[in-house]
């Protein structure tokens, strides 16, 4: 990866901030004797969780960063950074560790791969077309579902992988912002760090041995009262965004024992495609 040296270099692994603050960090458990509620998870997820967070908790050692911030029961919105194909596992693994299900909005695509998509479905996962429409509107399910069901979900505010050359937060898009003040539920930012050992960006091959360390970091609910009530537009989405991207950026500086670019990385300004590979 290519670096601009006016920049902080995006490759150290915070190990001087985490000594620092070796008494705040803790191992095993996130969350030590809080129980699933009652119908938190289905079949599906029962039996996808039954391979899944064994092998991933194999090859990820998880390093909780100060108290979990993760709800233990109600509606929730959780915003983290994206900068690995594998990052979806990662996130999900923390939130399924924390005693809640997790669900994303994901590729609409997915959902048509024999037996994967029907798990899919089953887990309650949210289509999103090319177009960049889901069924949040469905009583059924998306966003409805997860006021009355009290649910978690998971959307990437940059909705990719981050473009920028080191590995920092790029400049967001307006979806969790807009799901979070529509349905009322706070949104939750996170940051993690380390899940380039496992898989490289764009890489196709997983390390899983020898087991790679994991720095996670859930902060306090974004402050979108200032927002709240108030008509939906384009603009008021692009300023709570913006808040949202400063808070995960300020925990992954945290995480990294870094500084974080003064400006965030856009794309369209460095002539990138918002999407697909660009390297």
């Amino acid at each position: 990866m290519s670096s601009d040296s006016s920049r902080p270099s995006g490759s150290g692994d915070g190990l001087e901030a985490r000594r620092a603050s070796a008494a705040q960090v803790a191992t095993g458990t996130p969350v030590p004797g809080r129980r699933w509620r009652r119908g938190e998870l289905n079949r599906a997820f029962r039996i996808t969780a039954s391979v899944v967070i064994p092998v991933f908790r194999f090859t990820a050692r998880y390093h909780w960063h100060g108290p979990n911030r993760v709800p233990a029961e109600g509606a929730f919105v959780l915003a983290p950074n994206h900068f690995t194909n594998i990052d979806p596992l990662v996130v999900g693994t923390a939130v399924y560790l924390s005693k809640r299900a997790p669900r994303f909005l994901a590729k609409a695509s997915l959902f048509r791969v024999p037996v994967f998509g029907k798990l899919m479905s089953g887990m309650g996962q949210i289509p999103v077309e090319r177009s960049g429409r889901t069924r949040l509107s469905d009583p059924l399910g998306g966003g409805r579902s997860l006021v009355e069901q009290g649910g978690a979900i998971i959307v990437y505010p940059e909705g990719t992988l981050t473009r920028d050359p080191d590995l920092w937060p790029m400049r967001g898009k307006t979806g969790a912002v807009r799901i979070a003040l529509e349905n009322d539920v706070p949104l939750i930012p996170m940051a993690h760090w380390g899940t380039q050992h496992i898989m490289a960006r764009y890489g196709k091959k997983l390390r899983l041995f020898p087991p790679s360390r994991v720095d996670v970091i859930v902060g306090d609910p974004v402050d979108l009262s200032a927002y709240r009530g108030r008509p939906i537009d384009q603009q008021m989405l692009i300023e709570a965004t913006d808040l949202v991207m400063r808070h995960i950026t300020a925990l992954l500086a945290e995480l990294r024992g870094e500084q974080a670019p003064a400006t965030r990385w856009d794309p369209a300004a460095n002539n990138q495609k918002e999407t697909g590979k660009f390297e």
